[in-house]
């Protein structure tokens, strides 16, 4: 993967080195402990704490005394996300014909305020259909590459363009559908059966985009390995097994490793966006 001389968007958003004010609603410490847990690579964790379904007030952030200086590393990856955003925005604008809205990308350090309630590292990347931005601490790709042993630059760029493709769906409508859904369901199984249909969705629009930007930014074969390897790292049977020693089908919500990186490959595969219909997929 080769992002050099390719442009970066404009629509980022950085407030690396703000700090929240009081008025940030805050979640204690044994609340991030299971957000680390249940949080991990593009899981979005604000429907666990009951946040993405009302606006909440957001806090002020505190600005720095002295400009944010980022590091050499930093600048690497800040520079990889901005391109990665632009890349979507030319795949995403193509696709729906110039009639595209892109999201707007967040980068922030530790904690910050969002119209979907206060967004913290232990997160992960997450996107607010609230507000229509994607959150991204760098750090998170220190964990990526060392706790999950999924580095590399596709690897991450796949974090983010997982991220823009629930701000497709938002845009499309399939979001609110999804969540009248589950409003709806007759049990919490039912509720994270649609929850994995919409997950594995937005990875098959990261694939969607891989197969478009591919030969604007050289995705090789070694790129796509990457990818897949951390879809699996990430995928809901993993994560249990590491948490809990054990899986739990039911209470999956984004996937099993075989599933995320399936999807991923079938929009990969396809390069079309109607080919990720999860939601009346015969085989998940």
């Amino acid at each position: 993967m080769d992002i050099r001389g390719q442009r970066r968007s404009s629509n980022i958003e950085d407030r690396r080195g703000m700090s929240m004010g009081r008025r940030g609603m805050g979640i204690s410490i044994g609340g991030i402990l299971i957000l680390l847990v249940l949080s991990l690579f593009g899981i979005n964790p604000l429907p666990f704490l009951g946040l993405a379904t009302q606006q909440q007030q957001q806090a002020p952030m505190e600005q720095p005394s002295q400009p944010y200086q980022e590091s050499a590393q930093e600048a690497q990856l800040s520079e990889l996300a901005g391109v990665t955003l632009a890349q979507t925005e030319e795949t995403w604008g193509r696709l729906f014909q110039g009639r595209y809205t892109p999201p707007t990308m967040v980068m922030f350090s530790g904690a910050t305020p969002t119209a979907c309630g206060d967004g913290q590292s232990a997160m992960g990347p997450f996107y607010c259909p609230l507000d229509q931005k994607v959150y991204l601490d760098l750090a998170f790709f220190q964990e990526l590459d060392q706790r999950f042993g999924a580095p590399g630059d596709f690897a991450q760029a796949y974090v983010i363009a997982h991220e823009v493709g629930h701000h497709v769906q938002n845009l499309v409508g399939t979001s609110g559908k999804v969540q009248q859904a589950q409003q709806n369901a007759r049990s919490k199984a039912d509720a994270n059966a649609l929850s994995v249909m919409l997950e594995l969705q937005a990875d098959c629009y990261a694939g969607v985009w891989a197969r478009d930007a591919a030969p604007r930014i050289n995705i090789t074969q070694e790129d796509i390995q990457e990818g897949l390897r951390a879809a699996t790292a990430i995928g809901d049977d993993t994560l249990q097994r590491a948490a809990q020693g054990h899986v739990v089908p039911d209470a999956f919500t984004h996937g099993s490793a075989e599933q995320r990186a399936r999807w991923l490959m079938v929009g990969m595969n396809s390069g079309d966006p109607n080919a990720c219909d999860t939601f009346n997929a015969r085989d998940l």
